[in-house]
């Protein structure tokens, strides 16, 4: 196709954090060596494509989020196509392949994928590609990998079946040929997670680099016998194998240092989603004892001076930092401690052969290096093989080097997925393990990716205590390991301990602790919504609430509402409620022992409490985890979901 123009797709991505638009780049960045152009957009943006005038073929690359949920940015797409005055052939003129993303470990698995799949479906949309099912729990790249080298055979013969259809005088007979020839000549590509049914084309696969080195060349540290592969070293037959490793991404971002003065800028400009609320930090206290396994904190906020609404039931965001201690030690390595300080300006850099490259929107145009580090890039995020390519070219040992393009090739998939994605490797971990890679700044700006603020349910009633907002969440700990040097906290739950350990009154145990505190510390929240999670309109309805663990958190606040309802509304009938909730030991994370409180005032009907880790002498043992309660009370549970027509809300 050297003589002709290159021909063009409709490329669409919707992404909550990243993700599908990093793989949407990576067709775009691909498609120039197939002699194919790209036209990629964000799905949001509506106004700069449209579907039903459409007629190249359309990618799709799309997340799931939540409970199954599309992703924010494709929220508008996936209302305006569920319209249901629309009529059965609206995108009968519609080709399209559409990869979806997902993780198995939820029940929804790439929902989001399979709604706008499904719909466009029923809209008369024609694949011309097999839908590709990516699942983060085994690595995406196994299926995302080859249904990438796939596409491009089917997307030229689409395209020269719509270049035939077009040559053809009549609409209708254009119309039913080509649907005939199409069904004839596009390849089924049949794409699993599981490893077993993967067959790699290595060899025809294309926009990648084979590599082969004398590796007598390479002073590769030699493991002792017996010794199995590590983050650091490799075994046969992948150390002395050929590797087919991903092209070199573009390098497109730049930096200027600009000195200390000026300002940063706030919070809310990181965000799309609306407002941010700065909020005093009111209370926190410690529902666990000392020698739990996991430590459980409850924070009280205070936002009566604000504007923000919640129901019970709703989740909201916090924004958080990354760790202090951990971005000082990255600025080390980069040799620009003493430049945290400094003002840099982010922009594009001129004569990139990137194409449509921008300055990621999460980073501002001019900041100090030190608040992009904190605020701005996810630097515990696990590097994406793109990431470790353009490291390779920023290492200079040369087993270093030769590891590093192991774990991005495609013959050290399982090592990668072994030693960087299962063992939760970040960056940091990679310099120390690599000392010889010396990154710089704009590559890491290019690579790394958001900081995403955390999720947390409300755990509390507005109406029932007004002005205040309650949620609780285990402390997270990721233990030191063979790939980690040091154990580390969770970004966000690691934040919030330190933040309050001032506060923390470890003998208090209760949903209401008296006296306030003096604190001024202070966090930025904003929220997020939760049309199905929500108590039922018509309170006579009963409802089953299963919630191990944490996961008892949204209750709280359902039954705390509850409560306050059915004081201002003594003629109204209300249905039984029901509460199943686990945990390891009853004196050391029974979290709320004042459920006891709404079982005596008649809010709750019933609650079911089990302790897994608990020893029993009694003849029967008790049950240990909530579906074996379940199971006790299935007649029960059947009749309330089945002939009363109950609700039943898991959180876990």
């Amino acid at each position: 196709m050297c003589c002709e123009s290159k021909r063009r797709f409709l490329l669409l991505y919707a992404t909550q954090k990243g993700q599908a638009k990093a793989i949407a780049e990576e067709i775009r960045q691909q498609a120039g060596a197939h002699g194919l152009e790209a036209d990629m957009h964000c799905i949001s943006e509506m106004d700069k494509y449209d579907l039903e005038t459409e007629k190249d073929p359309v990618v799709i690359v799309i997340s799931t989020t939540g409970t199954g949920d599309p992703p924010d940015t494709a929220r508008k797409f996936v209302k305006k196509i569920q319209d249901k005055t629309l009529p059965p052939y609206h995108f009968a003129h519609l080709q399209y392949g559409l990869l979806g993303l997902g993780d198995s470990e939820y029940m929804f698995f790439c929902n989001g994928g399979r709604t706008v799949d499904r719909r466009l479906q029923e809209l008369g949309a024609q694949h011309f590609y097999d839908t590709g099912l990516a699942d983060d729990c085994v690595g995406l790249e196994l299926v995302v990998d080859p249904w990438i080298d796939g596409l491009w055979r089917a997307l030229k013969e689409a395209l020269q079946l719509q270049k035939e259809k077009e040559g053809m005088s009549s609409a209708v007979d254009a119309v039913s040929s080509s649907l005939s020839a199409a069904s004839h000549a596009v390849h089924e590509l049949k794409l699993s997670a599981e490893v077993k049914n993967l067959k790699l084309e290595d060899e025809e696969a294309r926009g990648s680099v084979i590599l082969s080195q004398n590796l007598d060349d390479i002073h590769l540290v030699t493991p002792a016998r017996d010794t199995g592969p590590s983050l650091v070293h490799s075994v046969p037959p992948l150390s002395q194998s050929a590797l087919n490793i991903p092209a070199l991404p573009p390098e497109y971002i730049e930096v200027e240092f600009q000195g200390t003065q000026g300002e940063n800028p706030h919070l809310s400009s990181l965000i799309s989603e609306g407002t941010t609320f700065e909020v005093p930090v009111r209370e926190a206290v410690q529902l666990t004892r000392e020698d739990a396994i996991k430590t459980a904190l409850l924070l009280e906020l205070d936002i009566a001076d604000t504007a923000f609404e919640y129901q019970p039931g709703d989740a909201f965001y916090v924004m958080c930092p990354n760790n202090i201690s951990e971005v000082e030690e990255l600025l080390h390595i980069l040799g620009l401690s003493e430049r945290g300080d400094d003002f840099i300006c982010v922009k594009v850099k001129q004569g990139t052969k990137k194409k449509g490259a921008s300055r990621p929107q999460h980073i501002p145009e001019r900041s100090t290096l030190k608040f992009i580090l904190t605020w701005c890039l996810e630097i515990r995020a696990i590097p994406k093989k793109a990431f470790l390519r353009a490291l390779v070219e920023c290492t200079r040992e040369a087993g270093e080097k030769r590891r590093l393009q192991e774990l991005c090739s495609r013959q050290g998939a399982s090592d990668y997925t072994c030693f960087i994605r299962d063992s939760n490797v970040c960056l940091l971990d990679l310099l120390h393990a690599f000392p010889s890679c010396k990154p710089s700044l704009s590559l890491l700006i290019e690579h790394l990716p958001k900081l995403q603020a955390r999720s947390y349910s409300a755990s509390s009633s507005n109406l029932y205590q007004p002005g205040r907002l309650r949620f609780v969440f285990n402390v997270v700990e990721f233990p030191a390991g063979p790939s980690r040097p040091v154990s580390r906290k969770g970004v966000c739950t690691g934040w919030l301990a330190e933040l309050v350990a001032p506060l923390l009154h470890p003998s208090k145990n209760s949903l209401d602790t008296k006296g306030e505190s003096s604190s001024t510390e202070k966090i930025s929240i904003f929220p997020r919504p939760n049309n199905a999670f929500h108590l039922p309109a018509d309170p006579s309805v009963p409802f089953i609430m299963v919630g191990p663990g944490t996961g008892i958190s949204p209750f709280i606040g359902f039954l705390q509402h509850r409560q306050k309802l059915r004081e201002q509304h003594t003629d109204w009938e209300f249905g039984e409620t029901w509460l199943f909730f686990g945990c390891r030991h009853r004196d050391r994370d029974y979290l709320f022992k004042q459920l006891q409180d709404f079982l005596e005032n008649g809010t709750l009907t019933h609650l079911k409490v089990c302790f897994s880790r608990d020893s029993s002498t009694a003849e029967v043992a008790p049950p240990k985890y909530v579906q074996d309660v379940l199971r006790l009370c299935a007649k029960e549970v059947a009749r309330v979901l089945l002939k009363e027509k109950g609700y039943f809300y898991i959180c876990g």
